[in-house]
């Protein structure tokens, strides 16, 4: 094990384990692990006064969480990096491959597109609620399409046109990545001195309390309460959206910044400049009964259609009318092989059982990195966590799985991997870093195109065929 170690930044799981070897030579032997079944590792080089040099090494491989203790798993590795002072799981979700199948077999998309953006009572509901399963890839769009191919047409077409929705958020966030962290074509107005004052989800309206409940105990919400939510938010008080947003990717399990970003723009005006009004109409018509058990119904701050307010056009990415660079965005057509891997690499965006890369090297040990640098700049609730976690506690039943927290980039450095490409910004840079020996394509509904995604409806209209030009 020779040539020069670099000191690099990786969280302790365990003590560190220490020794001191002669200054300026560099040992292997018995002292590390083969390689082939190493965890990762930092060594912190200094000297101690003596002609030595000490070397402290800290491992990143976290043991396999046992499927009925998941929460105390996450409670010992992971809580430090959550939003949470303890572990909550999602009361309707479970993260695992048996439960979202058991999703898509009992799917029933009848009434779908009569029923979808009904909120209460619950049983009156169209939404399928398969948005976490989706976002993780335990299931993906083209069989989730695929599956409704005898259902009503009204109600295929509806449902079929949220999948695409999906789809197209994804296709914005692959093209632009963090640039949709800023309003893509209008500005909201935000810190408006005559905004109302308090808390923009104010507890005592039982609307904005019940949609609350749910995302903090569900870590779920339907469409229609999450637009609620937003124009609440922005429209109503005037806060940045941004803000918002990241509120909503904390606890969301189908938190995903293509998704959750682009609803954000469409509810508060930012991609069409014509902003969602929430008002008391939206509640009596989609969850009745509610309103009247609200302690604020004899004074509702929302019986009035919200204020007009001004959103200024910004200056637009060219790359909403074109993509410089297809491949970049949609990824290979076809597996893309350098070198044979010795190691299949998963990401959250892609832990089903159906992943190419996973599915295509059966006996290949597979590996997770909880990104940690990521995590804690994101303070994720710990629901998400626990759903993470289910997956793979799941998948080591029948894999071998190392899962570590740590730096990717230094994790994974050395190895050659087997991995599915991702439409995520994080997930390219990664790619660049490290020794992606064999990369596979990415389940597309649509693939992308280099078109216009300055809507849903342009880009649907050019989605087969249309390039467009300079």
């Amino acid at each position: 094990m020779g040539g020069e170690f670099h000191d690099t930044v990786v969280r302790s799981t365990d003590p560190p384990v220490t020794w001191s070897l002669p200054a300026n030579r560099w040992w292997g032997g018995p002292h590390l692990p083969h390689r082939a079944n190493r965890p990762a590792v930092r060594l912190i080089v200094s000297a101690d006064g003596r002609g030595c040099r000490r070397f402290v090494v800290v491992m990143t491989q976290l043991p396999i969480p046992v499927p009925a203790d998941v929460e105390r798993w996450v409670a010992q590795h992971l809580l430090e990096l959550s939003c949470d002072d303890e572990v909550q799981r999602s009361a309707r979700f479970m993260g695992t491959q048996a439960e979202a199948d058991e999703a898509l077999a009992a799917l029933d998309i009848l009434g779908y597109a009569r029923r979808r953006n009904e909120v209460l009572p619950e049983a009156a509901r169209g939404a399928t609620a398969l948005s976490p399963y989706i976002r993780h890839g335990l299931l993906t769009l083209p069989e989730v399409s695929a599956s409704v191919a005898t259902a009503p047409s009204k109600d295929r077409q509806k449902f079929r046109d949220e999948l695409m929705w999906q789809e197209y958020a994804r296709h914005v966030y692959a093209r632009l990545g963090e640039h949709t962290q800023h309003s893509l074509r209008f500005e909201p107005a935000v810190d408006d001195p005559g905004r109302p004052s308090g808390d923009a989800w104010d507890r005592s309206m039982a609307c904005l309390d019940a949609a609350l409940g749910e995302l903090e105990r569900d870590g779920w919400l339907v469409n229609q309460t999450r637009m609620w939510l937003a124009s609440q938010w922005t429209v109503r008080h005037g806060r940045a959206w941004r803000d918002g947003e990241d509120r909503f990717f904390a606890q969301l399990l189908d938190g995903s910044r293509a998704a959750n970003r682009l609803g954000w723009q469409w509810t508060i005006g930012a991609g069409t400049g014509k902003p969602y009004g929430f008002s008391q109409w939206q509640v009596a018509k989609r969850a009745p009964g509610l309103c009247e058990e609200c302690a604020r119904r004899d004074a509702c701050p929302i019986e009035d259609w919200p204020p007009e307010r001004q959103l200024t056009a910004v200056d637009e990415d060219r790359r909403l009318r074109i993509d410089p660079d297809v491949e970049a965005t949609a990824g290979p057509l076809d597996v893309r092989t350098t070198a044979a891997p010795d190691t299949v690499w998963l990401t959250a965006e892609s832990l089903g059982d159906a992943d190419p890369a996973l599915a295509a090297h059966s006996d290949a040990p597979v590996v997770f990195v909880f990104d940690e640098p990521l995590l804690r700049h994101l303070r994720l609730a710990s629901k998400r966590l626990v759903f993470l976690t289910e997956r793979l506690a799941e998948l080591a039943t029948t894999r071998d799985v190392e899962i570590h927290l740590g730096d990717p980039t230094v994790v994974l450095a050395g190895r050659k991997l087997a991995t599915t490409f991702t439409p995520v910004p994080k997930a390219r840079k990664l790619r660049a870093a490290l020794d992606v020996a064999e990369l596979h394509p990415w389940p597309w509904l649509v693939r992308p195109t280099s078109g216009s995604v300055q809507s849903f409806s342009a880009w649907r209209r050019g989605r087969g065929t249309a390039t467009l030009t300079r």
